[in-house]
Order: structure tokens, then sequence, then C-alpha cells
């Protein structure tokens, strides 16, 4: 994406008075990311597998085995969608590639290509040994371990914008890991009461009524919090329509869940609207980043307010 074009004369001036002056001529204090509409798509199937392996460890140990099954081919398409869309926004498959060069742990970007790749290979080995019914105990401890790499998988993205210096996603960094935990959460639920059959989809229909009450929960108490100036975003332009669509759809998701769920045609209805919940909230939180970084004054007035309270103290 590239930067907004600088103009000067009166033009320039006129729009830093009515601004306050928060900039040089009212302009971005910050670049804008410069990620394409790939971006969102790679969070949320990237949550929609993390959840989906974690529901599927849930499900196998409470003897609902043709819901772990599905979850894990399921998990099995969205890991391999997700590199895709990642390799497609980086512009070059070698750049993928030399991320695994190294281990970083302090940099969520480097852990999230080691998780995906551990959490690809351990799924779609446990996927296969299920479907061919051979290597039970192997099969076992690759589940084990695709269920264990399923919350750091869904949550991760959300360590990694909060890491940016973009207002709406740094001052949220406390939420968004747990905003993404819910969505990839109702995500995977969507999924399971979608293929399985009610008597088989308990444990999916369980989660999903809880998921999207907590997505829609997380995401007010994160607007609450950034205060109307930086969480002006989620509220306003393309981010916020697809918030308001987010909160709509997981809301209706789960109530559908809760009244009908246990019949098959109401609980894929369900699980749709959780499906379109999950996808909104990830275009919000995506939109709301690049909304942010054109505004100057979410950038400069935090920043002269912290620092007026610690030349208080």
């Amino acid at each position: 994406m590239s930067d907004p074009s600088r103009s000067g004369g009166t033009g320039a001036n006129t729009a830093s008075s009515a601004r306050g002056a928060d900039s040089y001529y009212a302009q971005p204090i910050i670049k804008a990311p410069h990620w394409k509409a790939y971006i969102p798509g790679y969070f949320f199937f990237g949550g929609l597998a993390g959840g989906a392996t974690t529901l599927a460890g849930s499900a196998r140990r409470s003897g609902h085995d043709a819901l772990a099954h599905r979850l894990q081919l399921v998990a099995t398409g969205a890991l391999a969608v997700s590199p895709i869309l990642l390799i497609k926004d980086l512009g070059r498959p070698r750049r993928f590639v030399n991320m695994l060069r190294v281990a970083k742990p302090t940099s969520p970007m480097s852990m999230g290509t080691w998780i995906l790749s551990a959490a690809s290979a351990s799924t779609g080995s446990a996927a296969a040994l299920s479907a061919t019914s051979r290597l039970p105990r192997v099969r076992s401890v690759l589940e084990a371990a695709s269920a264990a790499l399923g919350p750091p998988l869904a949550t991760y993205t959300g360590a990694l914008v909060a890491q940016s210096v973009v207002p709406a996603w740094h001052d949220a960094r406390r939420e968004l890991p747990l905003l993404f935990a819910a969505s990839s959460a109702a995500s995977a639920s969507g999924v399971g009461v979608i293929v399985c059959a009610p008597s088989e989809a308990g444990p999916a229909r369980r989660l999903g009524i809880a998921a999207g009450i907590a997505e829609v929960a997380v995401a007010a108490v994160m607007n609450r919090r950034l205060g109307p100036l930086v969480g002006q975003p989620y509220r306003e332009g393309r981010a916020g329509s697809y918030a308001r669509a987010a909160r709509v759809s997981a809301l209706a998701g789960s109530a559908t869940l809760a009244i009908g769920g246990r019949r098959r045609v109401v609980a894929a209805a369900g699980g749709a609207l959780l499906l379109a919940g999950s996808w909104c909230e990830r275009f919000a939180v995506f939109h709301a980043g690049r909304q942010s970084a054109q505004d100057p004054r979410a950038t400069s007035l935090p920043q002269r307010e912290r620092a007026t309270s610690r030349a208080q103290t």
C-alpha cells in the first residue's frame, strides 16, 4: 500500500487547523500496513485450523470419534490454504521458507511460521492415519501434538498485529489474542455442527454457543478500553461495518444453536452464521488497523497523554 500523497499550500494548512495540528500538515505519522486482503483470510483459516484441532482433541477424548475425524480433515484443508495466502502476500515462496531458517522466540511472526508448519505436519499426518485406520498409537501421538498446537495457532496472529505500532492494534494487545481465540473457537464450532449430525456434534454445539457470545463480549470490552479516539476505527468505515456484521452474526449463530441446534438444518444455519461472524471479525481488525494508521491523532494524542502522566509522576 503506497503512502498517502502529500500536498502543501492552503489546503494542507486548512486540514492541519481542522485536526488541531496533530502532525506535520495533518498527514499520517506512521505508515499504514502494506498487507493485502490475503492476510485477514490467512488469519481466518489459521484460526479455523487452530480451533478445529483443539476441538478435535476434546471430541476424541469424549468419544465423539466422527466429529474428531471430520474436524481433523477440516483443519488439514485450512492449513493447506493458510500458507498459500501468506505466500501470496509475501510475493515469493522463498520468503516463507527463509522464515524457517531461524527460530526467534521474541518474534510472533517467526514463532507463528514454525507453529503453522508443525501443526500442518502433525494434523495432516493424523488425518491420514485416521482415514486409513493404521498405526493407532502413532495417530494418537500426532493428534495430541496437533491439539496442543491448536491454541497458539489460533492466537499468535493476534499477538502479531498487537506488536505493531498501529494504535488500534497495539493498544488492544490485551484483548486481541483473546478475541482471536474466541473467533477461532466459533468458526471451528460452526464447521463442526455443519459436518456432523446433531447427535454427534454435541461438543461443537455447546462450544459454539459459548464462543459466539465470548467473541462479542471481548470485542465490547476492547472497544470500551480503547476509548473514543483509538477505538474509533472499530466503529466507523469499513472496519465498523465488518465489526457490526461480526457482532450480529456471532450472536445470531449462538442463539440459533441454543434454540434449535438439535435439528440438522437449524444447526447448519447456526454454524454458517458463526463462520460468517468469525470471517467478518478478522476483516474488522484488519481494516481497523489501516484506518487507525491514517489518523495522526490516534498516534500523537495518546503519546502526549502518556508523556504528561510520566512527567507528573
